[in-house]
């Protein structure tokens, strides 16, 4: 029971990263009806270019963090007026396609300018584990999950406090209502570009930093996960989310403690699997889903 215990706690842990990412993957998909498959190599890139400042000038902390976020940023608002701005609202397929080209290119740029197959990144902290009884917390874990949570406040406030979420959620609702009302569509999609890119970029940071390394494949991977943890929760529910990542994480940890570690992701996959035969609207979008299959019944 302590190991099933322990598990949850580290899966929840490793669960709020995976939480951060599939919140930009929801950002993005809740007010544009588009799927953006460059995300993760776009907070790749921003990874790779606080790599760069660590190892050039022996940044320390703080710098490395910031170039993770503003590259991730850049990086977004690149991805956003190649693959979403340019084509027109209504071709969610063409978006898609378009961002899966972009993620191509910057895969290749950090393959062509990083060839190693790993680089050193400034781990978030030295301190030991903390030892509470019979569990143990790992301080980098720790450090994730808070500024995961202080995040996820500062989003919550964002969103339901402030003139621009509320326009990011009446553009979610109706694009077409909104417009009407006169919110400015093309700027409201800029910045929830560029708030989803900083999230992501915190996260890279995050997970990069516990790691201790970075390589080209945590674009591929970063991807994946945030996808998977967004389907989990229900596209386009920032709740869902939250709930999703944290879900995902403790079904791995819980995998490879009792299969072994290369169950990880067959866990993860078959996780989803059930999920979209069972329960396709993921945790918190089965009321729309179902909302959606009425109407259709109707028509």
């Amino acid at each position: 029971m302590v190991d099933f215990l322990q598990n949850c706690i580290d899966g929840l842990m490793i669960g709020s990263s995976y939480a951060l990412l599939a919140i930009g993957f929801t950002l993005i998909f809740g007010v544009m009806r588009r799927l953006n498959l460059s995300y993760g190599p776009s907070i790749m890139l921003g990874a790779f270019l606080g790599t760069l400042v660590y190892l050039e000038f022996e940044a320390g902390h703080l710098v490395v963090a910031l170039t993770t976020i503003v590259g991730a940023v850049l990086a977004g608002i690149y991805v956003e007026r190649m693959c979403f701005w340019a084509i027109r609202q209504g071709a969610a397929l063409a978006s898609m396609v378009s961002s899966f080209a972009v993620w191509m290119q910057l895969e290749e740029v950090v393959t062509i300018f990083f060839p190693e197959r790993t680089y050193p990144f400034p781990p978030l902290t030295e301190v030991a584990p903390i030892i509470l009884g019979p569990f143990f917390f790992r301080a980098e874990n720790l450090i994730m999950i808070a500024c995961a949570s202080v995040l996820m406040v500062l989003l919550h406030i964002l969103l339901y406090r402030t003139r621009f979420g509320l326009a990011l959620r009446a553009l979610s609702e109706n694009p077409l209502a909104a417009q009407f009302m006169g919110i400015n569509i093309h700027a409201v999609m800029f910045w929830a570009f560029a708030v989803a890119s900083a999230l992501g970029g915190v996260a890279a940071y995050l997970i990069v930093g516990t790691d201790g390394q970075i390589t080209p494949m945590f674009g591929l991977w970063a991807t994946f996960k945030g996808l998977i943890a967004m389907m989990l929760g229900g596209m386009g529910s920032v709740p869902g989310a939250i709930l999703g990542g944290l879900l995902l994480g403790v079904i791995e940890i819980q995998s490879v403690w009792y299969l072994g570690t290369e169950y990880r992701d067959l866990a993860a996959y078959l996780l989803l699997f059930l999920f979209l035969v069972l329960r396709p609207g993921g945790i918190m979008g089965q009321l729309k889903v179902r909302r959606e299959q009425a109407a259709a019944r109707r028509v």
